[in-house]
């Protein structure tokens, strides 16, 4: 077949490389891909946010190997992947509000909450029986070229189980189901750029209301939009993803803003410090870069978590900007029921 052109910027051949504007993966993984998922089966693939565990979004079956592989709750909605604005109104009920968001940020690490076409061919288990439907465009070459050619959505929550750490590299995906019999098959894409998923935003309404902070800044909505976002009201009701108490957690506890750890437990660090003496102790962003955090948060706890110590301690992270998603992160990765 040769090589596959993505996008007029992104070529696609044998071995996987990654340069500043191209990344290379052979055509007949794409081929693969394409495949499986016509089959209904269930395909890991990289996004700009994490990987995704990419499934028809229309088909009960495909869908429902997701949950049962993530062992995820069927009151948890999953995101359904779009390939562009055009694709989205065929599946909602688009808002000015929404037009005017997807036209600032879209493809990007931005999900819309709005309210599901009674004739979509969705699967119910997708919006996991609400009336809404949570979407997004994806700013990756692969999940872009990937959705064009399946012409139908994907259902793509974190290619993880459940309430555990989100996967930014392959082999995050390959180690987190390795004992599984249903095994997706892995697009290696290298790691992803943000390394925090999208932002949710209710749309339904004239004013956006936040239901989860993400790899978007409300400050930059703000901003480019002159719109400003209101905060969810936090009671009981699952609107949208990633609004579980306990989620994305390493099997160690952590221990939030703690400026000066004990010597005998790990330690994700926030800026300038002198208490990293050891291999247990990792720098989020040595300047306080927060986009720089963002991008290490999972992969770092990951690597924390390896050295099986009582607690992670992490330091203190100021609560704007990404802040916001990372604290929040953070958070359900340290709530216990107990």
């Amino acid at each position: 077949m040769g090589n596959i052109f993505i996008n007029n910027k992104y070529f696609i051949s044998l071995k996987l490389k990654m340069t500043k504007n191209k990344i290379f993966l052979s055509d007949d993984t794409l081929e693969k891909a394409l495949h499986l998922l016509n089959s209904g089966k269930l395909v890991a693939l990289p996004t700009e946010t994490v990987y995704g565990l990419a499934a028809d979004a229309c088909s009960d079956k495909a869908v429902a190997s997701v949950f049962a592989l993530k062992e995820r709750p069927a009151f948890n909605p999953l995101i359904a992947h779009f390939y562009s604005p055009e694709q989205i109104k065929e599946y909602t009920e688009i808002t000015p509000l929404a037009e005017t968001l997807l036209k600032n940020f879209a493809p990007g690490p931005l999900t819309l909450v709005l309210n599901r076409k009674r004739t979509a061919p969705l699967s119910d288990l997708v919006t996991a029986g609400l009336d809404t439907l949570a979407v997004r465009i994806p700013n990756h070459p692969i999940a872009q070229y990937l959705l064009e050619k399946f012409g139908r959505p994907l259902a793509a929550p974190s290619a993880n189980p459940s309430e555990t750490l989100s996967p930014t590299q392959a082999s995050h995906v390959k180690i987190a189901f390795k004992n599984s019999k249903n095994r997706p098959f892995i697009i290696d894409g290298g790691p992803c750029q943000q390394g925090l998923e999208s932002t949710i935003l209710d749309a339904r309404g004239d004013t956006p209301i936040l239901l989860r902070p993400g790899g978007l800044a409300l400050e930059e909505i703000e901003r480019l939009t002159g719109i400003s976002v209101k905060l969810d009201p936090q009671d009981s009701k699952i609107r949208s993803p990633g609004q579980l108490k306990r989620h994305y957690a390493p099997k160690t506890p952590l221990k939030l803003n703690v400026k000066v750890p004990s010597t005998d437990v790990a330690y994700l660090a926030f800026g300038p410090t002198t208490s990293c003496t050891d291999e247990a102790c990792l720098q989020l962003s040595a300047t306080k870069d927060l986009e720089e955090a963002a991008a290490n948060l999972f992969s770092m706890l990951r690597k924390l978590d390896s050295f099986n110590k009582k607690v992670i301690c992490v330091a203190p992270i100021p609560e704007f900007g990404l802040g916001l998603a990372i604290n929040d992160r953070l958070k359900r990765a340290s709530y216990t029921k107990y």
